[in-house]
């Protein structure tokens, strides 16, 4: 299986990780599946592919939702004939709170798409994985998944979970010829973290403490993308249930 026949299922397409992961899987030869909630920013993303020279269709879909994400699954499907690589990558930032001021209806929001939109595309992805023996998946946790963020309870949460769903299904699916691995990034330059200062500043919270960034920079979804065309590509066969550390020494 060569990188340049691979299909590639991406969700979160629309901008950010996504985005960049979507050209850099197209300028490698592989033909692209974007998913994402935002019809406008998920097209535009195709006509960039295929401005390059890219194959590849968008799919609309809200990765909580259960009949979307089989929508997506199905038309990877039927228009490609199978899937060999899934980046389960869709996902939404917290608004900044103390644990105690949370809303309800926001714990419900984070979990909804961080982590039972990445369960709901790993369960139907599988069974087409399975099914043709083959198959990598590379889910996007944080490094708030590694550790706790202050005033980020409920998105830490959400990220742990989504590496524990790596792990799990690693270990199940290992002998069954597919991968699942995740990528922890700490601090990108994407249009959620753009619009945290403005997050706060409506709200009027200031954390106590915020993300110590040790290399001085954010980072750029180009060098994510990098990460995840490594972990996908077959010549990296032999990690699986890898929880990789994309933070510029943020962890440390």
């Amino acid at each position: 299986m060569s990188e340049a026949k691979q299909v590639v299922v991406i969700t979160g397409a629309g901008s950010g990780i996504g985005r960049a992961t979507s050209l850099k899987f197209a300028a490698n030869g592989a033909t692209v599946v974007l998913v994402d909630f935002n019809q406008q920013t998920g097209e535009e993303t195709l006509k960039l592919v295929q401005e390059q020279g890219g194959e590849g269709i968008f799919v609309q879909a809200n990765v909580s939702n259960s009949a979307d994400v089989q929508n997506y699954v199905n038309k990877a499907v039927e228009t490609y004939g199978k899937i060999d690589v899934f980046f389960n990558n869709a996902g939404v930032l917290q608004k900044m709170a103390m644990f105690s001021d949370i809303d309800e209806s926001e714990f419900d929001r984070i979990f909804s798409v961080n982590t039972k939109g990445v369960f709901l595309g790993m369960k139907y992805v599988l069974k087409v994985m399975e099914k043709q023996g083959h198959g990598v998946i590379i889910n996007t946790a944080s490094t708030a998944g590694l550790r706790s963020e202050h005033s980020l309870s409920a998105y830490s949460a959400s990220k742990h979970a989504v590496v524990a769903l790596t792990k799990s299904a690693a270990l199940e699916y290992v002998k069954k010829g597919i991968r699942v691995n995740a990528i922890c990034p700490g601090g990108v330059d994407t249009s959620l973290t753009q619009a945290v200062p403005t997050m706060l500043q409506e709200s009027g919270y200031v954390p106590e403490e915020l993300p110590n960034m040790r290399i001085g920079r954010y980072a750029q979804p180009e060098e994510l993308a990098e990460v995840v065309t490594f972990l996908a590509s077959p010549k990296n066969s032999y990690m699986t249930g890898s929880i990789v550390a994309v933070d510029g020494g943020l962890t440390l």
